[in-house]
């Protein structure tokens, strides 16, 4: 049998035709809000109690867009011998003109000081209005998403087994 000169017109007029009955799923972004991933990437969010200043998100950075400035602080420890020392954020600044959200930073925070916010609607006119400084970073954290829950089948936190074996113990 020997095929029909113009089958593979045919067969893709076909798929036009049928993709031209069908009704558009497009959305119009401004008039209608995007449904996004309830933990998707948006924006960087800090949470300034947490922050300890160790430096590991600007070290780790491979854009090199945050930064961090920092003065030392004296504290009185009742019941301690002297005095100790403390880190006071003074600066803490993210480029987001520079930043790929790539997370890095997010994962190698010890202190849970940074989080991803799913807000995407941050553009800005002008280049310079991208960094953006510690409040307005901590603005974003009203909008960080809570975790979500413990998987019931998988195996309890490491924490959670030493917090029942002391209860046990006590």
């Amino acid at each position: 049998m020997s095929e029909f000169p113009g089958k593979g017109l045919a067969k893709g007029l076909a798929v036009t035709l049928k993709t031209m009955t069908k009704r558009s799923t497009t959305r119009q972004y401004p008039d209608t809000p995007p449904d996004l991933p309830p933990r998707s990437r948006g924006v960087i969010a800090l949470v300034e109690e947490n922050c300890t200043v160790c430096m590991l998100c600007a070290r780790e950075c491979p854009d090199w867009c945050i930064y961090i400035d920092s003065h030392k602080e004296e504290v009185q420890v009742p019941g301690a011998a002297r005095a100790r020392q403390r880190n006071v954020l003074d600066q803490f600044d993210i480029d987001f003109s520079l930043c790929m959200y790539c997370g890095i930073c997010i994962e190698v925070c010890p202190f849970d000081a940074l989080y991803w916010s799913p807000e995407f609607e941050y553009a800005e006119y002008d280049i310079r209005d991208l960094l953006h400084d510690k409040e307005r970073l901590g603005d974003w954290v009203e909008t960080v998403p809570p975790p979500p829950a413990h998987d019931t089948n998988g195996e309890p936190a490491k924490e959670e087994t030493a917090a029942r074996k002391t209860q046990l113990a006590g």
